[in-house]
């Protein structure tokens, strides 16, 4: 994350709190990638959910960044007094509808008909993550639906499992510790699991294009939070390379391995982060 993206973070923390809005608004649990050989016993397994996270604190829903998401009045009715963490979604390969939907400043009501809230933790919640997911059950709903969470019994399994989420136009897996306590961001205690590696980078400069792209965006240059610089020139449509992520956005990138060096091979630019 960039100096700026930091401090900002921290001054709208301070101010959220000054405000009686809870930490975890801004520093939800975030996910490590996990090995293909991985041994899944220890974790409750679910759907990689390709949506748009969101942290309700029992009175405003917020996206990461701690904005206030503009949601229509019927759809925060049914979220309950609850703290809630989890994802606005409506579908596999619709994130680009759910974002311009969820973002708007006036929300639509007929397209928020089609949103749902796909809930996986309880932020005010004690014991395990296991037993905390057995707590969300009780709270289903029309617009609150906890994901489901199962037990794998080996890699083997794993790997069945998630080539039948790909195959079905999913993401991959999220591999959460059983026994994990409440914690937030990036941990171990919470993997990801897809065919191809994903990760977010600050954007530090552009590199303009060549040839066919003259005159538009050739590369991003990327840092990633260790520090590590690389260019990422693959992946964009026709409208991102005209109208690029600035300096200093955060973005997804897919990549297959690191290099020794820990630059990613093969990345390809997927979005800017849902870090709305």
């Amino acid at each position: 994350m960039s100096d700026n993206k930091t401090l900002n973070r921290r001054v709208l923390l301070a101010w959220l709190g000054s405000l009686g809005a809870p930490a975890f608004a801004l520093e939800p649990l975030l996910a490590k990638n996990a090995p293909m050989g991985i041994d899944p016993r220890a974790y409750l397994v679910s759907e990689k959910l390709d949506g748009v996270r969101a942290l309700w604190d029992g009175t405003t829903l917020r996206f990461r960044s701690g904005r206030t998401v503009s949601a229509p009045a019927w759809f925060l009715a049914g979220l309950l007094k609850t703290p809630l963490d989890g994802e606005l979604w409506m579908g596999r390969r619709s994130f680009d509808v759910l974002s311009g939907i969820v973002r708007r400043a006036e929300p639509v009501d007929a397209e928020w008909r089609r949103v749902r809230y796909r809930v996986f933790e309880l932020p005010a919640g004690e014991g395990t993550f296991e037993q905390r997911a057995d707590r969300l059950k009780a709270l289903a709903g029309e617009v609150v639906q906890p994901v489901e969470q199962q037990r794998v019994a080996s890699n083997a399994e794993l790997r069945a499992k998630l080539k039948q989420i790909v195959d079905a136009g999913g993401e991959g897996l999220m591999l959460h510790r059983a026994d994990a306590p409440l914690a937030s961001g990036r941990s171990d205690l919470l993997l990801k699991l897809k065919l191809l590696a994903d990760a977010e980078a600050v954007v530090v400069g552009h590199e303009p294009g060549k040839g066919r792209f003259a005159g538009q965006l050739g590369a991003l240059e990327l840092q990633t939070p260790e520090g590590v610089r690389f260019k990422l020139g693959t992946g964009f449509t026709e409208a991102q390379r005209r109208d690029p992520p600035p300096v200093g956005a955060m973005v997804t990138y897919r990549y297959r391995d690191l290099t020794p060096a820990g630059k990613p091979r093969f990345a390809s630019f997927v979005r800017v982060a849902d870090d709305f």
